[in-house]
């Protein structure tokens, strides 16, 4: 099926992981078929915005009978690149990187950190989980062209300056996790993940606007 990916909405595109991770538990339990009211229910999003996202896709649904686990994973699979493995870098291996680098996306088996970058001289030769970690000044010359994501873990003072040379050597995206706003060419894509920022949005809404 072709599918114009530029007409699908952002907010849509977001959602699509959440879907693929829920319906990969589906099928694992051996489930067949899911409601829309069931997955809302799942991944707490209403129904109705469930059917406007797979409207997007065509008809991936019937009426009465609702969705087929098997064939919506691998729809899904195929639409966010599942079978295809992306290799990932990450720069900043201190406590979140460190963190991050024991993970390594373990419950996926198409997202891998490849290598990770420092300036600190003590763990810059070392691996952690089998990522070998290496001098951020030779990043160009091992990731240039060869990975197009990478994980910003660094203290927010030199993000900027980081970024810079992260886009000059060819990373197309940036998972953002420093408090500094970065600046990048339009060509890029960075999305920022501020655990500091979520915290305080949670416990305002727990005071202001009580369940």
């Amino acid at each position: 099926m072709d599918i114009d990916q530029a007409k699908i909405p952002q907010a849509t595109a977001r959602r699509l992981p959440l879907y693929y991770r829920f319906l990969e538990g589906l099928q694992a339990s051996g489930k067949h078929r899911v409601s829309s009211s069931e997955l809302s229910e799942a991944v707490k999003v209403d129904s109705a915005t469930i059917r406007r996202d797979f409207s997007y896709f065509g008809a991936l649904g019937k009426k009465g009978y609702g969705y087929n686990v098997n064939y919506l994973l691998s729809f899904f699979r195929e639409t966010l690149d599942q079978d295809e493995l992306t290799k990932v870098t990450l720069v900043g291996v201190g406590n979140l990187g460190t963190a991050l680098l024991n993970y390594n996306f373990s419950k996926t088996n198409n997202t891998r950190i490849e290598m990770a970058f420092d300036v600190d001289e003590s763990i810059v030769g070392t691996t952690i989980s089998g990522v070998p970690i290496y001098h951020l000044d030779t990043f160009k010359d091992r990731v240039g062209g060869n990975v197009d994501v990478a994980i910003l873990t660094v203290p927010s003072n030199v993000a900027q300056n980081i970024a810079d040379h992260l886009v000059d050597s060819g990373i197309k995206g940036i998972l953002n996790f420093t408090p500094a706003r970065l600046s990048v060419p339009e060509h890029i894509r960075v999305h920022h993940i501020d655990l500091s920022v979520e915290l305080q949005s949670l416990i305002y809404f727990l005071k202001h606007y009580p369940l």
